[in-house]
């Protein structure tokens, strides 16, 4: 019998999935895959929290079609390219679907993939997903990349209007067209890995209509919590854009910056390594290890840092307004090197993606498109009395705060913002004469 695969990736739903609903139309009985991607899960500790979210929406979906379906999915562990040279020769396998990733190691691991299906003569169908308008969708006119947001953020809302969203199809359970074999579900520990000990939590649409008012407190607790099931694509982008353009147009701008350092990322792979704007090569970042230590720790004595990095190790999440603080503190105030606050939030983030993690680094550092400039240096203090005048947030997370045990500053805000400027214009005139 020949059959369809389709190939869950960060698109871990049954309901409006573009890629999976092609393939269940396709007129094949359809074999869902996942794939556990040692080339990845090697590199992070056994109790990852992201693989245990990863691990029961999997089996949520393997209950569901079991269910519903007499199926279930095909989930196997290893390199990818070598267990589809397998697939290839285990099974029928008419056409692979599946719906595209744009970080640059999927894109080779992709095309590798492909290789090896057209040698079998197994034709690979891609598609959109993720996001609303992919890597070519919004272009200048001259068919290059926007490295701005504002415009693309105007076109990309043109496009919006005009076109609307264009949903898949009701192809999920109950569609009778996926593959009846019933596969034996494997255990957490047989992936190599046991429960984290933090839990992503379930998102709140109900706070959307608020989201403009209540964005930048971080104690209000009226937050959605959408972001991890973006990154894993348990909620339909199309389904959440939609209801934000008729909601509130504040979120859908955040859901269009998600996109644009998407579309950064597929155009311009340097900045996983290197600066955006590379005329920022030569800062002399002083990246003093004991620094960065305390950074990490949440003992700055800074209280609204401290508090964002406290929740971040203790909740595998942080508010997006002390993200921002918290960064743009560790770049200028501490003068590290974005690189070393980017690899340390991609261990800890329950929603690390690494498009938007790099971007918003970059924007942080000043290193990056549409950058906050370079003489830009928060005043934690004043972040504070804005945000969090009562210190409801601080509390909550800093337990030692207002006893004697609360560290003293690590630097002086004046000092620190004379010394980053001064750098900055260092580094910056090394690159004029270079």
């Amino acid at each position: 019998m020949k059959i369809s695969i389709f190939w869950f990736r960060r698109d871990l739903r049954l309901e409006d999935n573009t890629g999976l609903d092609a393939a269940l139309r396709s007129g094949n009985p359809v074999l869902p895959l996942f794939i556990f991607d040692t080339n990845i899960i090697d590199e992070l500790p056994e109790d990852d929290p992201r693989v245990s979210f990863i691990y029961n929406t999997l089996s949520q979906i393997n209950r569901t079609l079991s269910d519903r379906e007499g199926s279930s999915v095909l989930v196997l562990k290893g390199d990818p390219v070598l267990l589809w040279k397998k697939l290839t020769l285990d099974y029928n396998i008419a056409a692979v679907y599946l719906n595209r990733d744009y970080e640059p190691y999927a894109c080779e691991r992709d095309r590798k993939v492909q290789e090896v299906l057209r040698s079998a003569g197994i034709n690979m169908y891609s598609f959109c997903d993720q996001v609303v308008f992919e890597k070519d969708d919004i272009l200048k006119a001259d068919a290059k990349p926007y490295t701005v947001f504002t415009p693309f953020k105007n076109r990309w809302m043109r496009k919006f209007v005009d076109e609307g969203i264009k949903k898949a199809g009701r192809g999920g359970p109950g569609s009778g067209n996926f593959h009846k074999s019933v596969f034996r579900f494997p255990g957490l520990k047989e992936t190599g890995f046991r429960p984290g000990t933090v839990e992503v939590r379930p998102y709140d649409l109900s706070v959307i209509p608020f989201y403009d008012r209540y964005r930048d407190i971080p104690a209000a607790e009226r937050t959605s919590y959408l972001s991890p099931h973006l990154r894993f694509g348990t909620i339909s982008i199309r389904m959440l854009a939609q209801k934000a353009f008729s909601e509130n147009l504040t979120f859908l701008n955040e859901l269009i910056w998600r996109e644009f350092f998407m579309q950064i990322l597929y155009h311009f792979p340097q900045v996983v390594t290197d600066n955006f704007r590379t005329e920022y090569d030569n800062i002399e970042w002083r990246n003093d290890e004991k620094e960065f230590e305390r950074w990490c720790r949440g003992e700055t004595g800074y209280p609204i840092v401290d508090a964002g990095m406290r929740q971040l190790n203790e909740t595998g999440w942080m508010h997006n307004r002390v993200r921002m603080i918290t960064a743009g503190f560790l770049c200028k105030h501490l003068l590290t090197d974005w690189r070393w606050g980017e690899a340390y939030f991609a261990r800890k983030l329950l929603d690390y993606e690494l498009s938007s993690n790099n971007g918003n680094w970059q924007w942080a550092a000043g290193t990056g498109c549409d950058a906050a400039p370079y003489f830009r240096v928060f005043n934690p203090e004043i972040q504070q009395k804005k945000f969090d005048p009562e210190y409801k947030y601080v509390k909550k997370w800093v337990k030692d705060f207002g006893t004697s045990g609360y560290p003293d500053k690590i630097v002086e805000h004046d000092f620190a913002r004379q010394r980053a400027v001064s750098t900055y214009k260092a580094g910056l005139k090394k690159n004029i004469f270079k």
